[in-house]
Formats: C-alpha cells, sequence, structure tokens
C-alpha cells in the first residue's frame, strides 16, 4: 500500500453532501462496508468556501439524500477510511486521511477511558464535517454503542435526547454555558479552551483534526499516546494519528512523531498543559503574551460580552495587544477599562494598546475564535 499523498488509489472517496442523521450514518456505513472512504461535508458553507475545500480534497463521488454522483477526484489507497477538512481558518483547508485502524484505536481508546457499557448512548450534535463530532459517530459504530444523531446542537435536542437516554455528549464551551450538565453522565469539552469553571462531569480533551478527535483527557494522554515537548512545542506520536494529508506532505517524522505548532509543557505528574498555538503567541517588548489569558481577563469585566486577543505589528515594541470586543448592550467598555481591568490580575505588559468594538467575534464550528480573520479586518 502506498502512503505517497499524491498517488492514486484504488478505493472511492465519497463525500457525504449531507446533514447529520440517519442518512449519513447508513451511507458512511455502506462507503465502508465496500472499502470506500468518506469525506463529510459542511452543509453551513456558502457556495465558495464549498467550492474552495471540494478543490481541496477532489472525493469522487458526491452523495446526497438524493443519491449519488460522480465527481472527477482522485481515489484513496485501501484502509483509508475518513478524509476530514482542516478548519482552513489560516489558509487554504488540507484533507486529513484517517485509516480504519486509526478511527478504530482512537474509537477503542476513547471509549476505554470513559469507560463505556451497553448501557451507554451517545448523542451527536456537533458538525460531522469537524472530527470533534464525526468521531462520535465513528466511535458509536465501531464500539455497537447506542447513537441518536442530531443536525446540530439545540438546548431542545440536547434535553430531548437525554430523555430518550442519551448519557454522553460532546460539546463546546459555549453549549456548555447553556445546559444542565447533570442531564448526562459524561459531557466530553473539545474546540475552544473550556472555561475555567466546569461541572466535575466535564471531560476536557485535546486534540485536532490530525489525532482523529481528543487524545488527552484532562490532561493525561490516552492508553497509547505519547507526548513529547521540544522547544516548547507539543508533539505526540500515537495509533489514531492521521497517515498524511491528502495532496500534501505530513508533518511527521521518520520516528512518527507529529508536531501539532500548539505550545506546551507538561508537569512532573504527567499531566500536559496547553498556552496556545505557537502562531499566536505575541511577543511585545521582549515579553511572551498568550492571548488567551488576557481573553479570561476581560471576559471577568461587566462590559465585555465576547472577546479576542491578537498580537499586530509595532516598530518600537515588535508586536502591540489589540482586543476586539463585542461590548454587554447598553453597557461599552473603553480602552482605559479594559486596560485597567487586565492589569488587575495580569502584568501591564498584558494590558491591549488598542480597543476595537466589533458585533461579533468570527469562530470555527467548534468555537476557536479565528484571529487572523479579525486582524486582516480591524487591525491591519
Amino acid at each position: 500500500m502506498s502512503h505517497d499523498p499524491y498517488a492514486e488509489g484504488v478505493n472511492e472517496l465519497v463525500c457525504l453532501d449531507m446533514p447529520s442523521g440517519q442518512a449519513f450514518v447508513d451511507r458512511l456505513t455502506q462507503a465502508w462496508s465496500q472499502g470506500d472512504a468518506v469525506f463529510p461535508l459542511d452543509q453551513r458553507l456558502p457556495q465558495q468556501a464549498r467550492e474552495i475545500v471540494l478543490k481541496a480534497v477532489q472525493p469522487t463521488v458526491i452523495a446526497t439524500v438524493d443519491g449519488d454522483h460522480f465527481a472527477p477526484g482522485h481515489k484513496v489507497d485501501t484502509g483509508d477510511a475518513l478524509v476530514v477538512a482542516t478548519s482552513g481558518t489560516t489558509g487554504t483547508p488540507k484533507g486529513a486521511i484517517l485509516t480504519h485502524d486509526a478511527v478504530l484505536a482512537s474509537a477503542n481508546a476513547t471509549s476505554q477511558r470513559l469507560g463505556v457499557t451497553p448501557d451507554d448512548c451517545w448523542l451527536a450534535c456537533l458538525p460531522a464535517s469537524h472530527v470533534g463530532g464525526l468521531s462520535v459517530i465513528t466511535r458509536a459504530l465501531l464500539t455497537g454503542t447506542r447513537l441518536i444523531t442530531h443536525e446540530s446542537f439545540s438546548e431542545t435536542g440536547y434535553i430531548e435526547a437525554a430523555k430518550q437516554g442519551a448519557t454522553l455528549v460532546s460539546l463546546v464551551a459555549t453549549a456548555l454555558q447553556r445546559v444542565d450538565a447533570s442531564l448526562y453522565r459524561t459531557i466530553v469539552l473539545g474546540g475552544a479552551k473550556p472555561p475555567a469553571s466546569r461541572p466535575d462531569n466535564c471531560i476536557t480533551t485535546y486534540g485536532m483534526t490530525e489525532t482523529g478527535s481528543g487524545v488527552v483527557y484532562n490532561g493525561v494522554p490516552l492508553d497509547g499516546v505519547e507526548i513529547r515537548i521540544t522547544d516548547s512545542v507539543i508533539y505526540l506520536r500515537a495509533p489514531m494519528l492521521m497517515r498524511g494529508y491528502r495532496f500534501h506532505p505530513a508533518p511527521i517524522d521518520a520516528d512518527g512523531w507529529f508536531c501539532t505548532g500548539d505550545v506546551g509543557e507538561v508537569d512532573a505528574h504527567g499531566v500536559l498543559s496547553v498556552h496556545g498555538r505557537q502562531g499566536d503567541l505575541i511577543i511585545s517588548g521582549g515579553e511572551n503574551i498568550w492571548p488567551e489569558v488576557v481573553e479570561e481577563s476581560l471576559r471577568t469585566l461587566a462590559s465585555v460580552e465576547d472577546v479576542c486577543v491578537v498580537g499586530i505589528p509595532d516598530a518600537e515594541w515588535g508586536q502591540q495587544v489589540c482586543a476586539c470586543v463585542v461590548p454587554q448592550p447598553g453597557n461599552t467598555p473603553t480602552l482605559e477599562d479594559v486596560r485597567n481591568h487586565v492589569k488587575e490580575t495580569l502584568p501591564a505588559f498584558c494590558a491591549p494598546k488598542q480597543l476595537h468594538l466589533v458585533t461579533a467575534i468570527p469562530r470555527t464550528a467548534l468555537g476557536k475564535p479565528q484571529r487572523q480573520a479579525l486582524i486582516e479586518r480591524y487591525c491591519s
């Protein structure tokens, strides 16, 4: 079997151009039974973004609820199970290739850590086009766990699924804040940085498209997952790791280590702390400033509804801290308000030097802020 990302394979790549639900599950199951791989297409994409991701992934079959039709793409290798698009927040998206062995390893490791039993039932309510939502479906299928699928998250759907016996669910931080966590045995939390205070039955996860879902739970790696920190950057080696990107080389070395591009550290007890993306670090006057830390501070300011902090070029300091804030209705913060509030809990160099009031923070489907989009629109 070839692992050349540019090589033509022998099996179809079926684009699931349909919402999450039973038809989605049935078509995925059919594709796998025929030896084909699937690529779930985000149903919320506008036409231009849809064309970009389809051009990047190049499926050979487009499957809709009304049937299949041919697409002039490229086939996949035997053993490939999924192609999942990266978020593409900083450029053209890439398709991460996950094999059947990798997907099964993820399903087994996550289910074992969560203590999943035949009495459990998963609610899949995150977008199936993202690995956080798709992995709920695939682990339920592979472990024989009962599954309830919803097209998207809603508070009503969350409650109704619990009444139907759902005990496990994967959510993002914004959804967690809107629900009664006690309705489920376990909530798996992924996507954006988790809130500092959360229910005891909520497990925070660290992972990405390339790792097939979360591979570190509450800071502790799943069985079979290895972590290495080199120059503060997190490297992972695991059986659930992707085999590569479609049509692009993968940042996996000869020994199987994957460079995540995230910065973090492992303490004396083996617990991983993630500080943020390598490219998000703001260096101002020689001081390292993590935007997430400043954001956490600003979220406690009464006049702030939502916030994203970015670094912008500065001739004197190298970079300066810029806060993009969604104000609370009828309560607009000033730059002085923002700076004084940050300086109450953080060093003065962390205080923003620019403030932009915005109507919304652009985020991915899993809640991660799209910092580059804000920089380009407000801070350039």
